[in-house]
């Protein structure tokens, strides 16, 4: 039997991805001059496609590129992918970039039309027993540009920074500017102390992510104290918990820093609360009729 085709979308055409093509003069790929969105699909259900697409705005926004679809039209090609591509738990994948110009120039010139490129990611469930074991991360220097709210297609510093994770054999970093948290490499970062969840507030030094705001607000909802403020780097290692949260990772709680545990090294007991409050919601938008 064979294998069913990956439909993707580019430039207002479905097609087999092994038949897309882009030109080697796209800004895209001669600057990284684009942005990018990933949005969790459970079920058939997208999760908060309202504020990733919000968030794509602002990612335009900022780099004064007109977005080429409404609201309307790109939940239209969603839908259309979803459709061409069957499974469960999935995610869309989209990206922007301004386009192919005749010659290769920094300036920004009117008139040439964006690449959209919009694709199926297959996504393998989160294996709680296995998330719940918890991860280990290290602390580096976040060396990278005062624009981290823009999900901009340019990820080389994310890639150098995830490979120092690499090369300390574990599984992420934790970003540090001015000895303050940033955020993971790809994803948002947590603490708990003394019953309280605290995260970097929003702003320029990094991305807002959609699942850190869903985190937020289900805790608010349970009576759980938040407070969104500048973390010290010297908090990580007196925190009772951390956790590093993104639409694919979900929350995973880390239970050793730097080669030390966190808190009593294991997954807390915080951690577990949220994490059976963030699936409930899961399947309460599986079982929904929101589209």
């Amino acid at each position: 039997m064979s294998e069913a085709k990956n439909i993707i979308y580019l430039n207002g055409n479905y097609m087999p991805v092994e038949e897309a093509t882009v030109s080697v003069m796209d800004r895209g790929f001669l600057f990284g001059d684009g942005v990018y969105e990933v949005v969790p699909v459970f079920g058939n259900k997208l999760l908060r496609v309202n504020e990733h697409l919000s968030r794509l705005q602002n990612s335009l926004d900022r780099i004064t590129l007109a977005n080429p679809h409404s609201d309307e039209e790109w939940s239209k090609i969603f839908s259309g992918l979803l459709e061409k591509n069957a499974g469960e738990d999935r995610a869309i994948y989209l990206q922007i970039s301004r386009g192919v110009y005749p010659k290769r120039d920094l300036a920004i010139k009117p008139g040439y039309p964006p690449t959209v490129f919009v694709m199926v990611l297959q996504v393998t469930p989160p294996d709680l027993e296995q998330v719940s074991a918890g991860i280990a991360v290290i602390t580096v220097d976040d060396f990278r540009w005062q624009a981290c709210d823009i999900k901009s297609t340019s990820l080389v510093a994310n890639v150098m920074l995830k490979q120092q994770a690499v090369a300390a054999e574990v599984d992420d970093a934790i970003l540090i500017k001015n000895c303050t948290v940033s955020e993971g490499t790809a994803s948002n970062v947590f603490i708990v102390k003394n019953n309280v969840l605290i995260t970097p507030p929003t702003g320029h030094k990094l991305l807002p992510g959609i699942t850190r705001d869903l985190v937020i607000e289900i805790a608010k909802n349970n009576a759980i104290l938040v407070e969104e403020r500048e973390v010290k780097e010297a908090e990580l290692y007196t925190a009772d918990e951390i956790w590093m949260t993104s639409s694919t990772r979900e929350i995973a709680p880390v239970i050793r820093l730097n080669g030390e545990a966190v808190g009593s090294g294991a997954a807390g007991a915080m951690w577990q609360r949220i994490m059976d409050l963030y699936q409930q919601y899961k399947l309460l938008l599986r079982s929904s009729n929101e589209k």
